[in-house]
């Protein structure tokens, strides 16, 4: 799964020069924490920077709410570039989206311009990690999602794949997961009989960690 498939694109854009009320402004009207700072404030320019809501509410007077109604008639001299992330850390869209999630955490950071030669051309947010991984993981209508402990060398999809096949089971999904060193596998399944894949676990030996249950 690729960040192209779960980032916003085109991004949301400011000039560096524009004024952090200009920012207020734009965040509120488009509904978003973040903006890039391109060259030329524009999707297609040079990115240079990223702009939080954070960042831009710090640089306000500490009684002036950055976003109450009065922001647009207040004439701040402070600029987006003053209070920006300069050099940011970026992506580009075929970067894997686990990567995306492991730089957030590693950098602690909310979003990352996603770039194509130095220009901006999306962004990915906590927010768009969590929708991918909820879609990844979620079991719509009847169905099982099983979890369990497999062998460091084992060959999980083979092991799957025999195991469905035995018992007129579908899979929907597999992923190799660790949890604290310990290796594991998390498999989506559809069908009638979707609980003999449990009992087929169970029988050759692996220890189940979780099974769900998805009501049709």
């Amino acid at each position: 799964m690729l960040v192209s498939l779960w980032m916003s694109r085109p991004p949301i854009t400011i000039r560096p020069e524009a004024s952090i009320s200009d920012a207020a402004v734009v965040m509120d009207r488009r509904r978003i924490r973040r903006l890039l700072v391109t060259a030329d404030g524009t999707p297609a320019g040079r990115l240079i920077g990223i702009v939080s809501s954070g960042d831009v509410a710090r640089g306000f007077p500490p009684d002036v709410n950055p976003h109450s109604v009065v922001v647009e008639e207040l004439h701040l001299t402070r600029t987006v570039q003053e209070v920006m992330t300069a050099r940011p850390t970026t992506i580009t869209a075929a970067t894997p989206i686990e990567e995306a999630a492991r730089l957030l955490r590693a950098r602690k950071v909310g979003a990352l311009p996603v770039v194509h030669e130095g220009r901006a051309i999306g962004i990915v947010t906590e927010s768009d990690v969590f929708r991918a991984f909820v879609e990844i993981l979620a079991v719509d209508g009847p169905g099982l999602r099983v979890t369990f402990d497999v062998g460091a060398d084992e060959d999980v999809f083979a092991l799957v794949a025999g195991l469905a096949g035995r018992h007129d089971v579908r899979v929907v999904s597999v992923l190799g997961v660790a949890h604290e060193g310990r290796p594991m596998a998390l498999v989506r399944l559809t069908g009638a009989h979707a609980e003999r894949f449990v009992d087929a676990v169970a029988r050759a030996g692996r220890r189940l960690v979780s099974v769900l249950v998805t009501p049709g």
